[in-house]
C-alpha cells in the first residue's frame, strides 16, 4: 500500500495562474492537483534514479542496434525522417535535452518496472519540477525532501549542448553567443508555458533566447529565422511523429539543414526512437528478462496478462488491458489507432487506501533528476489523471 498524507494549505488556482501554471482544472471541473502527498523512503529515491540511469544506457544500446541493422521500420519511424534520425544519432553535437521514464511499482516493495519512456514529451514537466516543491514549502515542509533536481539538472544539460561533455566548467570558454529559438503550435496554453519555461532555463544557462510560434518561423536549407535574426538551434514543442504525418515539407526542410550542418533541432530526431514503443519489444530482445523490463511482443501474449498500446499513443489513447483469458479488462478509445501495437505484458501499479492507482514519472536530462506521480482510479492513465506530489521521509 502506497503511503500518502493530507495537504493542508492547498495552493490556489489564484497562485497558480500568477506563475503560469492555468492547467489546474480539469474538463470535468475537478482539481488536477490532487491534495496528497505521497511518501516514499530514501532508498525508493535511490532505486527510482538509478534504473532510469541503467534504461538511457539501454535505449543507448539499442540504438546503436537499430541503426546497424537497419531497422528503423520495424520501429514505426516514418519514411520522412529516417534521414534526420540517422543523421542525428551519428553527430554528437544532437544532445538529447530530456524525457520521462514511466514506472509501475518502485514504491513499498512493489517491483519497480519500466511501463514506456516519453523521450520527447515535457508533459508533467512544471508540476514535477516546480509545483510539488512549492506544495511542501507552502506546506511548511522541507522542500529539499524531495528527488527532484530537474530545474538544475537541465540548466547544466542546455550547457552540455556547448560542451558536448559531462563537464560544463568551460561553457562560457566555448559558447560564442549561439541563439535558441523556442518554438511551439499557436493555441495551447499548456504547451506555450512549458516552452517558455524551458525559454527561461536556456536563459539561465547563458544562452540568447527567443520565442515564436511555428507558423511564424522562416525556414530554408540556409538556416532557421524569425524577425531576420538567425538561430542555431530551434527547440520545438512538437512531436516528431506529427511533423512526419502533418508537416511533410518541414520534416524535409530541417533534415536538409540537419544534413547541411546549418542547425541544431531540440530534442534530436532520434528521440524518436526511443519514443515509440516498439523500442521495448527491441530492448526485450536484448535484454531478455531484464528485472526493470516487462515482456512486450509484437502479437499478444500467451497465458498472460497483457496491455496493447499504439506505438506513438499518448495520454492512453487506444490501449486495452487483457487479462490472460484475452477478456478485456479495461480500454481507452483515441486518436491512435492507425499506428502499429506492442503487446506488454501487465504489472501491478501501486495504490493508496483509497483504491487509487501510482504511476510514478522519472524526468531524464543526463541523468535522473525529478519524481512526480499521476494518480487515477483507473487502470489506464490517460489525460484525466492526476498529479500527486511526494516527499522523502
Amino acid at each position: 500500500m502506497i503511503e500518502t498524507c493530507k495537504v493542508k494549505n492547498v495552493l490556489t488556482k489564484d497562485y497558480l495562474e500568477s506563475i503560469g501554471f492555468s492547467w489546474h482544472t480539469d474538463k470535468d471541473g475537478s482539481n488536477y492537483l490532487v491534495d496528497k502527498i505521497v511518501k516514499i523512503r530514501e532508498v525508493d529515491a535511490m532505486a527510482f534514479y538509478e534504473a532510469s540511469n541503467e534504461l538511457y544506457d539501454m535505449f543507448v544500446e539499442a540504438g546503436d542496434y537499430i541503426i546497424e541493422n537497419n531497422l528503423l521500420d520495424e520501429i514505426g519511424i516514418a519514411f520522412n525522417l529516417k534521414e534526420i534520425v540517422k543523421l542525428s544519432w551519428e553527430n554528437d553535437v544532437h544532445w538529447h535535452l530530456y524525457g520521462r521514464f514511466d514506472f509501475a511499482g518502485g514504491v513499498d516493495g512493489v517491483p519497480l518496472k519500466l511501463l514506456e519512456f516519453n523521450a520527447d514529451t515535457p508533459t508533467s514537466l512544471i508540476e514535477t519540477s516546480l509545483i510539488q516543491w512549492a506544495v511542501l514549502k507552502r506546506e511548511g515542509l522541507d522542500e529539499e525532501k524531495q528527488f527532484n533536481n530537474i530545474h538544475n539538472a537541465l540548466i547544466e544539460n542546455f550547457k552540455r549542448l556547448v560542451t558536448l561533455e559531462e563537464s560544463v566548467d568551460k561553457f562560457s570558454e566555448y559558447y560564442e553567443g549561439w541563439k535558441i529559438l523556442f518554438s511551439c503550435v499557436k493555441g495551447y496554453e499548456e504547451d506555450e508555458n512549458t516552452t517558455l519555461y524551458l525559454k527561461s532555463i536556456a536563459e539561465q544557462a547563458g544562452f540568447i533566447c527567443e520565442f515564436a510560434y511555428i507558423d511564424e518561423i522562416e525556414f530554408d536549407e540556409n538556416g532557421i529565422y524569425f524577425n531576420e535574426e538567425e538561430y542555431e538551434y530551434l527547440f520545438k514543442l512538437i512531436p516528431w511523429e506529427d511533423i512526419a504525418i502533418e508537416e511533410g515539407e518541414l520534416a524535409s526542410l530541417l533534415t536538409r539543414l540537419v544534413e547541411n550542418k546549418k542547425a541544431i533541432i531540440l530534442n534530436p530526431a532520434y528521440t524518436l526512437m526511443f519514443q515509440s514503443k516498439a523500442m521495448l519489444k527491441i530492448l526485450w530482445d536484448l535484454f531478455p528478462n531484464h528485472p526493470l523490463l516487462l515482456e512486450t511482443l509484437f502479437e499478444p501474449l500467451e497465458d498472460k496478462a497483457y496491455v496493447k498500446k499504439p506505438i506513438f499513443g499518448r495520454e492512453g489513447g487506444n490501449i486495452e488491458i487483457v487479462d490472460k483469458n484475452g477478456e478485456v479488462l479495461e480500454e481507452n478509445g483515441g486518436d491512435y489507432e492507425n499506428f502499429p501495437y506492442i503487446y506488454q505484458e501487465f504489472t501491478d501499479l501501486n495504490k493508496d487506501d483509497e483504491n487509487n492507482f501510482y504511476q510514478a514519472g522519472v524526468f531524464f536530462a543526463y541523468e535522473g533528476c525529478g519524481l512526480g506521480f499521476r494518480s487515477s482510479k483507473n487502470l489506464i492513465l490517460d489525460d484525466m489523471s492526476k498529479f500527486v506530489a511526494h516527499m522523502i521521509g
